[in-house]
């Protein structure tokens, strides 16, 4: 039996790895004309943001704001490959336990203070290492940094880091914070952390909670004649349609986040005013999960996650629920990260409910007189109207197979807590944010040995002695070849076994005014500076 939409809406590395060339902003072949200096951008946000400091926080809700303001060691240009910032060249001793940055001289904080590598040392320890989510797992065996001159930053650890891997997540998890404001000082409660001084090409002029952020012009940016812009404002718009209205208005230039609502998207894609598009969030992949709780002794068995697996028909929620602004994944690595994604496609286990109902069967879960088999609390994520609709297909999808599903809703704090600290729940779904890297934000829902809490990690309860191995070997390989290797051999192992599945591979969808030039020409541009954004007439 096919669901259709309104059905389910009625029911509810190298060793020298040398980037010693100037910095370059990516140049858009489609941005026609010289560019305009002056003018005011204006994005949409949807929600509150509690702290602005990307040092602490890994989010695009923070970057959206922050990598306008503060700055990150390293970026990735338009072919994704790593662009200098704050430093200008970086290289791997040969046991990839020793990497040296060498820093960009000239470059000041807003408050006129110099950039020195204290700030970066302090940054590293601090906050990258003790407070940065994905940070502290990434710089677990960061030991030290080590400051031989004012431009030299020298990072140590004590297990091999690949550099290829720290590079591309330090355009994440890199950003510098000034040590003279927070040194001394509960990092966590600074007031920086709400309004943030940095090294951008814009500076933090005002917050009013519920309403706005507005950031000026850094008029002794360093790299001289950037930015364009006089000034950028994020309007805060938690109604949906009136954030449509907004941007019809023209009130508003860009909604860069996937926050509009999908028939919107729709429609608004047809429209000679907006580019409507994925382009320029590659480097951020958003996959629509589903996770088992494996002390629930049904979920425990691989056949009955197989089996709930191929109860659910994607291609045809992709098609008819999402509007074709997604598609199936193949597993926790997706399509848009061309140095990671397996060559060889991994087990897949396509749309076969009779295939689900033996499976069911064989695992000893036979339909009662009621039709059903058991029942499962299925907790959705939060965050988006994508997971909503999900969690309703999914709800019926499982009903044709004899699966009752109770879909209990949490808000955000509430959904973190029952899922990941109390595992109070069957079944979840949310969103798994893929970051250039497997090992960034990936493999940790994998891997066992979680703090009991952490979110977005494995706390489902399973372990993988094996799948373990993998990740570890993978992380610490300084050769590239053989660390993707090992990535396509831990995807086949997860994808097998199913500890939890990576079910609908999409990127998040802006939409923006044709008004704006120069937008989104790299990989992350939402997470980017938009220094050289500008603003035609």
């Amino acid at each position: 039996m096919k669901i259709t939409r309104r059905d389910a809406l009625l029911t509810g590395s190298a060793l020298a790895l040398s980037a010693a060339a100037p910095f370059v902003l990516p140049r858009a072949a489609w941005a026609q004309g010289t560019p305009r200096r002056g003018g005011t951008v204006t994005a949409h946000m949807q929600g509150e943001q509690r702290i602005l400091n990307p040092a602490l926080r890994a989010s695009t809700g923070v970057y959206v704001v922050g990598s306008k303001i503060m700055e990150s060691l390293v970026d990735l240009d338009g072919k994704g490959d790593p662009l200098p910032v704050l430093a200008t060249s970086w290289e791997s001793s040969p046991d990839g336990k020793t990497i040296t940055f060498k820093l960009r001289e000239g470059v000041k904080w807003h408050d006129g203070k110099p950039f020195t590598a204290a700030d970066v040392q302090y940054t590293a320890m601090e906050m990258w290492k003790k407070h940065l989510n994905y940070g502290t797992t990434l710089q677990l065996y960061l030991e030290a940094v080590d400051t031989p001159d004012p431009h030299t930053a020298v990072f140590r650890y004590s297990r091999p880091m690949p550099l290829d891997l720290l590079l591309r997540a330090l355009a994440d998890l890199g950003y510098v914070a000034p040590k003279h404001v927070y040194e001394g000082t509960n990092v966590l409660e600074n007031p920086a952390n709400t309004a943030p001084i940095g090294t951008g090409p814009f500076k933090f002029s005002r917050y009013e909670r519920g309403q706005y952020i507005i950031a000026v012009r850094n008029d002794d940016y360093w790299r001289k004649g950037f930015p364009y812009l006089d000034q950028i404002v994020w309007r805060i718009i938690p109604d949906q349609a009136a954030a449509v209205a907004a941007i019809e208005a023209g009130e508003i230039h860009i909604s860069p986040e996937g926050a509009l609502p999908l028939a919107d998207l729709d429609r608004l894609k047809k429209s000679s005013n907006f580019e409507v598009s994925s382009r320029g969030n590659e480097g951020n992949a958003v996959m629509n999960t589903i996770e088992f709780n494996f002390r629930r002794k049904e979920l425990a068995d691989r056949r009955v996650r197989e089996a709930i697996i191929r109860a659910i028909d994607v291609p045809f929620f992709c098609e008819n629920f999402l509007y074709g602004f997604a598609k199936p994944a193949t597993g926790p690595i997706p399509s848009s990260s061309p140095s990671f994604y397996p060559k060889k496609t991994p087990p897949q286990y396509p749309f076969d409910p009779k295939k689900a109902e033996a499976l069911l069967d064989e695992a000893g879960y036979s339909k009662g007189a009621d039709g059903k088999r058991f029942s499962l609390r299925l907790l959705p994520a939060p965050w988006g109207e994508d997971i909503t609709l999900w969690s309703t297909f999914m709800q019926q999808s499982l009903q044709q197979i004899g699966i009752a599903v109770e879909i209990v809703r949490y808000d955000a704090a509430g959904f973190l807590t029952n899922v990941y600290r109390d595992w109070n729940f069957d079944l979840a779904t949310g969103w798994h944010q893929y970051r250039g890297d497997p090992a960034v934000s990936t493999t940790v829902w994998y891997r066992s040995g979680s703090p009991k809490g952490a979110p977005w990690t494995n706390q489902w309860g399973w372990q993988s002695e094996e799948v373990d191995k993998l990740i570890d070997a993978a992380a610490f390989e300084i050769d590239p070849v053989k660390r993707r290797q090992l990535y396509a051999d831990w995807v086949e192992r997860v994808n097998t076994e199913i500890p939890l599945w990576m079910a609908i591979e999409r990127l998040l969808i802006s939409v923006t005014s044709k008004k704006l030039q120069n937008h989104h020409n790299t990989p992350r541009w939402i997470s980017s500076s938009w220094a050289d954004l500008w603003l035609a007439t």
